[in-house]
């Protein structure tokens, strides 16, 4: 199942997941780095989980590899559904 998202619902959705893994919401921006979010390698292949569920976009690990900010993740999937 393919769907349409904005690149807003996209960001939404992902901050959202990051609330849901702990991440403090008020840290939360598109320049927030993960890792100063505490954000680990297993939340990342659980937000991976979410936008396939979500949007139809398959992440790979190679994909996340490099992944270092909010906003790279958000624009990953966007160019994913693009």
């Amino acid at each position: 199942m393919s769907t349409t998202a904005t690149r807003e619902q996209i960001e939404q959705r992902v901050f959202q997941a990051l609330e849901e893994f702990g991440a403090e919401p008020d840290q939360i921006s598109s320049d927030a780095e993960f890792e100063a979010l505490d954000i680990d390698s297993l939340d990342l292949v659980e937000l991976a989980q979410i936008v396939e569920d979500e949007y139809g976009v398959q992440l790979k690990g190679e994909d996340m590899e490099g992944i270092k900010t909010v906003r790279q993740a958000v624009d990953l999937v966007a160019s994913k559904l693009g």
